[in-house]
């Protein structure tokens, strides 16, 4: 890369970063928050189409944090594809559209982010207006006492949740493994 492109691209990347107003600071001034932003920017220069994220938000204050987040949703805007790893399934919820879920060296789940965490065996009913009686009735008695339905559908769980609870099915069946929304028996 021609050393005029690389500047270019560097200073971009600072700005983008929210690193701006540091640039003239020592690297061992830096907080282990702005080092890991230094550290992607450093990955970003060539512009890839492919970036592989380690724990990206591990050990960042909650600003740090929000601002990794927003980073890595801004290049998954930018039709950047990122594999990121993590253990914090917060985390991994706020930014994947899609997750492999793997517990000891075996894929456990795989699919979309949204569709993994309802759950399939509840309906939930949200309304307001309501006395507690008429809370307890279905769809049709709600509008029957002028009560509005907000929304009906299946609620969704935490990622880390899902997690646990395919954890603790693994651990009960040995050996099966889950795919989608098919078992399969090794």
């Amino acid at each position: 890369m021609p050393r005029a492109v690389r500047r270019q691209r560097t200073a971009e990347l600072i700005e983008m970063l929210g690193l701006d107003w540091a640039k003239r600071r020592q690297l061992k001034e830096y907080s282990k928050g702005m080092t890991r932003r230094i550290g992607l920017a450093q990955a970003l220069i060539n512009d890839p189409e492919l970036i592989l994220l380690d724990e990206p938000t591990t050990g960042l204050d909650p600003i740090g944090t929000r601002e990794m987040k927003d980073m890595i949703l801004d290049l998954r805007n930018k039709g950047k594809t990122i594999l990121m790893c993590s253990h914090l399934l917060a985390d991994v919820q706020d930014v994947c559209d899609r997750i492999a879920i793997l517990y000891q060296g075996e894929l456990k789940e795989l699919g979309r982010v949204d569709s993994l965490l309802k759950v399939r065996d509840v309906t939930e009913i949200r309304a307001s207006g309501l006395g507690e009686a008429a809370q307890k009735e279905v769809t049709e008695v709600i509008k029957r006492h002028n009560g509005e339905l907000i929304s009906m559908g299946n609620p969704t769980t935490t990622l880390e949740e899902l997690f646990l609870r395919i954890i603790r099915e693994s651990e009960a069946h040995p050996g099966r493994r889950v795919r989608g929304a098919r078992e399969v028996d090794s």
